[in-house]
């Protein structure tokens, strides 16, 4: 049986916007972001003079706004922490436990908006290639190994980051080292882990430019990852200014390692407020 005509987007081998036309007619296109984010395809029947959104069934509409609120919630509550944690650091109200309590407890918000993440692109509804466009919701699945699909990997880079900040949150609560072994047990994690949030980032940026520099404006998507790498900026900023001297035993720049985690955690935040609404 003949396939129907289908133009694929996107960088490499990841596809994010796919064309075609149903058997019906008409044309049908898929988007991974708001298919997996708001479970919609657009489907322009045979003879219309406009487009109609095709939304996924109940069940797989009522996951994705439990995951989308879980996961906003987690980042606004994480990023709202870490702020905390930047300013008792930044303005002495607090000792250094107090503050890698702080820290750490907004590490278990990130690890849990990070998971939940992961989730919604793991139980996401599915396209059928060159179908009638539809989404189809598939059973509840805790995993999945999909690395060709960007929004998988970029998910799943963006936990992997949150597990290594949990690694450099817990070594902060070590009492008596060395500078070098700050550096390497919780320097280097630090940095570690802002590199995978950038990484994740920039593929955030693939799927929903579909691999191409893009400013959407109008887009609520675009906001949302704009908004987060400008965090995961901050957040390296940070990181790269934490560093201590092997010389002096001093940071390289402590009011910019502060600052740049407090303003990097509020973008976190405006990032989980405007996530609630990016919801079906």
């Amino acid at each position: 049986m003949e396939q129907p005509e289908q133009r694929v987007e996107g960088a490499g081998p990841f596809t994010t916007r796919l064309t075609w036309q149903p058997p019906g007619g008409g044309t049908a296109v898929w988007e991974s972001r708001p298919a997996r984010r708001r479970g919609l395809i657009t489907v322009r029947p045979p003879g219309a003079a406009g487009a109609r959104r095709a939304d996924a069934d109940d069940t797989a509409l009522a996951r994705l706004r439990g995951l989308n609120a879980a996961a906003a919630t987690a980042f606004v509550i994480g990023g709202a922490l870490f702020a905390a944690g930047a300013a008792v650091a930044q303005f002495g109200s607090g000792d250094a436990t107090t503050c890698a309590s702080i820290y750490f407890a907004g590490g278990l918000f990130f690890n849990t908006g990070g998971y939940v993440s992961l989730l919604q692109v793991v139980n996401a509804p599915r396209h059928v290639p060159g179908g009638e466009g539809v989404l189809v919701s598939r059973r509840w699945r805790w995993w999945s190994y999909e690395p060709m699909r960007v929004d998988w990997l970029s998910a799943f880079v963006l936990f992997a980051g949150t597990l290594v900040f949990a690694v450099d949150l817990l070594d902060s609560f070590l009492q008596g080292l060395t500078v070098q072994q700050v550096n390497r047990l919780i320097w280097a994690p630090d940095v570690i882990g802002c590199a995978l949030f950038l990484i994740s980032g920039h593929l955030a940026f693939v799927e929903i430019c579909h691999g191409r520099p893009c400013v959407r404006q109008r887009d609520l998507g675009w906001w949302i990852v704009a908004v987060n790498q400008l965090g995961s900026v901050l957040f390296m900023v940070s990181a790269l200014a934490a560093y201590t001297r092997p010389a002096t035993g001093s940071l390289v720049n402590a009011d910019i390692a502060n600052w740049g985690t407090l303003t990097g955690a509020l973008c976190f935040s405006v990032g989980g407020v405007l996530q609630h609404d990016e919801r079906p």
